[in-house]
This record gives C-alpha cells, structure tokens and sequence, in this order.
C-alpha cells in the first residue's frame, strides 16, 4: 500500500460501521475505495463475489491461494474486514461464508457497469464558459498553491513562488499547526518532524495527508464528514479540462470549494462562478503515485523533475555541494547543513554537528536526513555503491544517538495466558496478519501494532470452545 493510500486508509479504519454505509451509497466512493486501497489479492476476492448472490465459501478461496502465501491471504482479507466490505458467515452447522456487505456491492457494480441517478461521478456544466482554462493554466495553478505551503513549512514563504502569493490562506496555516506540521515559534513557523516527512512524500501522499487533516476537523467548521470524505473521491474520478457544475453539489461540498482552492486542487474563477475545474492534485488523488509521476507535464513532474530528483553531491569531508536554484530545495537543505556560498545554479556548505543537532531538536531524525541525501543523490554518486559516504551517514545517525537512547513504538501488550495453547494461538495469528513486534514465549507475552483483529479472534476461539462444550 502506497504511502498516501496508508494515511487515507487509517483515517478509514476509524470510523464506525454506519458512516461506511453511508459513504458506500456513493458508486464513486466504492469504485475509489476498490482502486486505491485495496491489494491485489482483495480485489480477487471482491470481484470473485460481486456478481455471485449466495454467500462464497471460504473453503473456495482456501483453494485460490497457495500454501505459502497464507500471510498474504489473512492481510487481504483482515483489510476487507476493516473497511466493512466483506461479512463473515458462522452459522452454527454451516461451513463458513462470505459476503460484501450492501451497499458497497450494488454501488462497485453501478461503478462498473453505469447506471443509477446519484451524480456521483460529477455533473459536466452545461454552460460552456467564454474563455476555457487549459490543463497548462491549471498545472501551473495547482504548483503555485502547492508550493506556497511548502516554503511556508520551511520559512522561506515569497520566495521564488510563480505567483509572487505571499503564503498560505490562514486557514492552511491553521490546519498546518493542527496537524503538527509546523509549530510557530517567536511567531515563526518551525518545521516539525511530521513536517519534514510530509516533505519526503510524494505530492500525492502529501496531498492526501492534508486532506486527512482536514477532514479530522470538519466536525469543528460544522461539515458532515461524510459529504467532505465523498467529494474528495469524487473529486478523484473527475477529467482534467472539464468543469463541472456546481448546482449539483451540496450546500457542505459547496463550503468546501473556497477551501480546496487554498490547497490548488480545485480552481474557480470566483466565488459567484456556477462552474469550477479539478486539477491534476484532483484527478489523481484515487490513482497510484506512479501513475501520478509518469503524466505528460504533470504536477508532480513539475515539483520533482529530473533536474531536481538528483542534485545533491556529498564529500567523505562533510562538504555538500547542491546543483539547484530552488528556493524550496535550499530552504530544505539548509534545515540539516550549514550554507556557506551560493551561486546562480549551485549552493555548497557542510554537515556539521550544530547543523545536524539543530535539525534533530525541530524533531527532524537522522533516517530522514539519511533517507532526503539518498533521494536527491546526484546521478554521479549513484554509479557508485553505497551511494553516501559510509562516513557521513554513519557520523549523522552517531550524532543522533548522542541524545537519543531509546525507540518507542504504540501499540498494545497481551499477556496473563493460562496456559500455552491459549498464546500461541493468537501469537501466531498476529504474526500472520503482520502486526506482531515482539513475543515472549516464556513470559507468554506478545506485543502487536493493533488489536482489534486479535481481539475477534480470541472472541471466535471462545465461541468455538463453548460450542465445543456444548456439544458433548
């Protein structure tokens, strides 16, 4: 799962089963949900059951997967569980079953096939504007926005923007210190952590994490989440070049409109304009990251290009040479190196140990350093293995460790079993469903990344054994 379809995903996994029955009326929603966040082996699954009224046989997909790929099958089909699209059949007496849950089966076969009344995919204006805007217009648009919140993250807001825009709208801003993004520091803002992975992401994935924020905090600005969460999907099955009518939207999704112009994904000429148009941030929201990548001309071409993707020249003596002249990109640089001279194509300076500790205390780690150098490596350094100094890289993560001697990871303990059988059951389930971090076999203890699918099934074991009992 890419890291865009992850964020979205556990935004999902939150919420309760009766928003996804709302969310599933929406053909578009489950044609999204399908596309994006499901796994090659669900979407098997899926489709095996979709136009097949009784209950599948889980015996039947036994047969469908091999011996060794059983891990695969249990995280395909825990993910299904977790976003309430499949059901599971225990009747006493009966082998057990699955089936989708309505509605997301009737709106995935609506998607497929068309049909249906529900405008989910968007309505075309019918009002042909006099002077239509050009992909090219809204490409350059959409970088202009989008970058205007990335210098705002790294302090260097006005600089080198297209568009002269001084920053974000001060709802961005807002949403950017709710997020923890950034915090504002002798009213400065101040690159978090989870900012300097924001900036490591893809534009998708970067996108998708705003939208997730700002979803978290629809409830505050009195807007159903539900209406919010199935624009953005639907914004994601709109054609670039096209507008559509806003007549046919909500009173919330209309609210939304001013909102997704702050952030570059829809563009109007107005507030009064009864149209508006989806850019490429838009279109490709429900669509993989490398789909986003390869388009002609496309949004994420224009912020990483081939010029930019490997720039960065890094010496056994700490000395970092950059071949770049944007802003952005020295802005970022200068947040874990000391700069020392700048040209009009290159900066140089050097990692040094203020540089490095003044970034680790703004939250920044040494992977991400580690992980920002590899990325952008010169095409020079990569003909060569490692591509960094061994050096450098090990003196970066020594100069880390310098303040830092522990690693906490959240999840949950299960422990206090009564005998063996009753944990390894569950030890081993956890394990296969890849949520399992440490284990204790004499303690009879296990650490996991998430419960609820442990909890289901030590919760089916017990109705089994009562049955069992039962039955003698």
């Amino acid at each position: 799962m890419s890291a865009s379809s992850l964020r979205s995903f556990e935004y999902l996994e939150r919420l309760p089963g009766t928003t996804f029955r709302r969310l599933y009326q929406q053909p578009s929603t489950a044609l999204a949900i399908f596309r994006r966040m499901l796994p090659h082996l669900a979407k098997c699954f899926v489709m095996a059951m979709l136009y097949v009224h009784e209950p599948f046989p889980t015996a039947d997909l036994e047969s469908w997967v091999k011996p060794e790929s059983k891990r695969e099958k249990q995280q395909a089909l825990s993910l299904l569980y977790r976003l309430h699209i499949v059901t599971v059949n225990s009747d006493l007496g009966q082998p057990q079953s699955l089936s989708l849950t309505n509605p997301f089966a009737q709106s995935l076969r609506l998607a497929l096939t068309g049909g249906g009344k529900q405008h989910s995919f968007g309505v075309p204006s019918s009002t042909p504007e006099k002077q239509r805007v050009e992909s090219n217009f809204l490409d350059v648009f959409a970088r202009s926005q989008w970058e205007s919140i990335l210098h705002y993250m790294v302090g260097s807001t006005g600089v080198g923007s297209q568009s002269g825009a001084k920053g974000p709208s001060p709802g961005v801003r807002k949403l950017l210190e709710l997020g923890r993004l950034v915090e504002t520091k002798g009213g400065r803002p101040e690159i978090t952590q989870a900012g300097f992975a924001f900036l490591l992401q893809e534009v998708n994935a970067q996108v998708w994490t705003v939208l997730v924020l700002y979803l978290e905090n629809a409830e505050g600005l009195n807007m159903d989440p539900v209406e919010v969460l199935s624009f953005l999907f639907m914004l994601g099955s709109l054609e670039l070049d096209q507008d559509y009518s806003v007549a046919a939207l909500t009173p919330t999704q209309k609210h939304m409109l001013d909102d997704l112009l702050d952030f570059g994904i829809i563009y109007r000429r107005d507030s009064a304009s009864k149209s508006f148009y989806p850019t490429r941030l838009a279109t490709t929201l429900t669509s993989d990251s490398g789909a986003f990548r390869s388009v002609s001309g496309g949004f994420d071409t224009a912020m990483r290009s081939a010029e930019n993707k490997g720039f960065i020249v890094i010496e056994t003596n700490y000395r970092v040479y950059a071949y770049t002249s944007s802003p952005l990109q020295i802005a970022v640089l200068a947040l874990f190196t000391k700069l020392m001279a700048r040209y009009p194509n290159m900066v140089s300076g050097r990692i040094t140990r203020q540089s490095i500790r003044r970034a680790i205390a703004m939250g920044i780690t040494s992977d991400q350093i580690i992980s920002y150098l590899s990325t952008h490596a010169h095409p020079q350094m990569r003909k060569a293995l490692p591509v960094l100094p061994p050096t450098v890289v090990d003196q970066i993560r020594l100069w880390q460790i310098e303040g830092e001697r522990m690693k906490a990871t959240e999840g949950f303990l299960f422990k206090e079993f009564i005998n063996l059988d009753d944990y390894l059951g569950p030890c081993n389930y956890a394990e296969e469903i890849g949520v399992l971090v440490w284990k204790s076999d004499n303690k009879r203890m296990f650490f996991v990344t998430r419960h609820e699918q442990i909890a289901a099934y030590l919760r089916s074991r017990g109705k089994k054994a009562a049955a069992a009992v039962g039955s003698r």
